[in-house]
Parts: C-alpha cells; structure tokens; sequence
C-alpha cells in the first residue's frame, strides 16, 4: 500500500511538462487547487478532470501509474464520504434506525469525493515531473519578495523540498520494516482496535530511528559539501521563462476564467 504513494516522487522522462519552468507548475497546481474549491457542479469537475487529463498525457506520466497512488487515500475518501452522506440534512432517500442518507448529502459525498481525487492527482502530477533541486529553485523564485522583510527564503524552500521528497522514502521505509514485523509474527490486518494500535508500536520507533538516521545522514552530508544557507550562492542553471511557460500561463489563465464563469453563471443545465 505504502509503495503506491506517488505524491513526492519524480518520474524521469522526456515530455512538455517535464521542460516547463517549475515556477509554472508550481503556480498552476495551486491555481488547480484553487478551481477546484471554486466550481461547485459536476459540469465544473468535468471541466477540471478533462483539464487534468491533457495535462497527464503531456506528461509522458503512464495514467495506471498515477491513478495507482489513490490507493493511499481510499481510506480517507471513503470517511470523508461517510461523514458528508450521513450528517448532510435534506430530503431523505434512505434510512435505516437513526441513520439516513439525504439527496443532499448524496450530491455533496460524490462532489468532495471528485474533488478530493482530483485534488491528489494534481499535486502528484506536479511532483513526478520536477526534480527536488528545480523545486528548490522554484519555491526560493516565488519567495524572494519575501527576502526584503529578512525571511530566510533559501532555507524555508529548502526545507519543504526535502519534506516533499522524503515522504516516498518514509512510506517505502514504513512498508519494509511492517513486512519484517509481519514475518516475526505481528498482526496488523486484526479487526480488534486495541490490538491493531498495539501492533504499531514496533513499527512506529524503528520508524523514527530510521528517519533520524537518515536526517543526520543527510546533515552530514551537507556540511561535507560547505552548505551554509543560502548566503551568497549562485546557481548553474538559473530559471529562465521561455515561450511555452508564457503559452502555459496563458491557457492556465483561460481555464481558471471558465471555471469562475461556470461558478457565477450557474445555468440551468449545470448540476
């Protein structure tokens, strides 16, 4: 389960997506974020989905390899789902003892189920196609205004990059050593709630250790190389806007202009 996490992972290949500024991608999955909390019918998430889908076959990304990191939040959507399908009042469809599923609630579940989905897919997309030191670069661009109030810009951008990227390694670490402690006989698949949390105690401190061991490791490592912050620093390959990211922040700007058109105009044939 932990391996089909795909959010901070880079897919290395050759496509449209992979060459765009990061400063691009990093902007347009916040502006996908923001849609998606901006349209509020099933016409609107059509439009994102089908936005979202060109996006992914410019990727060069193969489609069963992103789809395959919803695995890790099923649990969360089918919560998320629960609560709003339950506790929404309406027009009751179905009930059964105190429990009732309203005409309301149904339309809500699905929509912060779609939107949820989309939500994860996006951001996934933006970490498969840009290296952690183009995340970097990026986060530190799009901060610098920042750097005239002395906020640490480098370090801060630094610093979300390595916790991005060290989420597929946490999730990789925390599958080995939950197969080790299942092949000594630990169960985690029991339905007993006591037990299940019993059983994560032996896999929760090799958990840490490993990841202080590999924070000193990777402290170490900079030092030997003469990091000292941000001070001073210049970089080999600066970022640099070319015609496809003006082109990118173009159509990006047309697909958040419909979807706020499809927010106000609220047409009739929109559910």
């Amino acid at each position: 389960m932990f391996k089909d996490i795909t959010l901070g992972q880079y897919y290395q290949t050759d496509s449209l997506l992979h060459r765009l500024d990061p400063r691009v991608k990093i902007v347009a999955t916040l502006v996908y974020i923001i849609s998606l909390f901006v349209v509020n019918t099933f016409t609107g998430y059509l439009v994102a989905a089908i936005f979202l889908i060109a996006m992914i076959r410019l990727s060069n990304v193969p489609v069963t390899y992103i789809v395959r990191g919803m695995r890790g939040i099923l649990v969360l959507l089918l919560i998320t789902m629960s609560f709003n399908l339950f506790l929404t009042p309406g027009e009751a469809i179905f009930r059964l003892g105190f429990l009732k599923i309203t005409k309301e609630g149904l339309s809500f579940a699905v929509k912060m189920a779609i939107r949820l989905s989309l939500l994860v897919i996006g951001s996934s997309l933006m970490t498969l196609t840009t290296t952690p030191n183009q995340l970097t670069d990026a986060i530190e661009s799009l901060l610098g205004p920042l750097k005239r109030f002395r906020v640490p810009v480098h370090e801060i951008a630094m610093m979300m990059s390595i916790a991005l990227r060290f989420i597929p390694i946490l999730m990789e670490e925390t599958d080995k050593i939950m197969k080790a402690q299942i092949a000594r006989g630990a169960d985690f698949e029991s339905k007993n709630l006591i037990k299940k949390m019993k059983s994560l105690v032996p896999l929760l401190v090799p958990l840490f250790i490993s990841a202080f061991r590999r924070a000193n490791d990777l402290a170490m490592a900079m030092e030997a190389r003469c990091y000292r912050g941000g001070a001073g620093r210049t970089k080999m390959k600066p970022l640099l806007y070319q015609g496809r990211d003006r082109t990118a922040y173009l159509i990006l700007a047309l697909y958040f202009a419909a979807c706020v058109a499809l927010r106000v105009m609220r047409l009739p044939f929109l559910v």
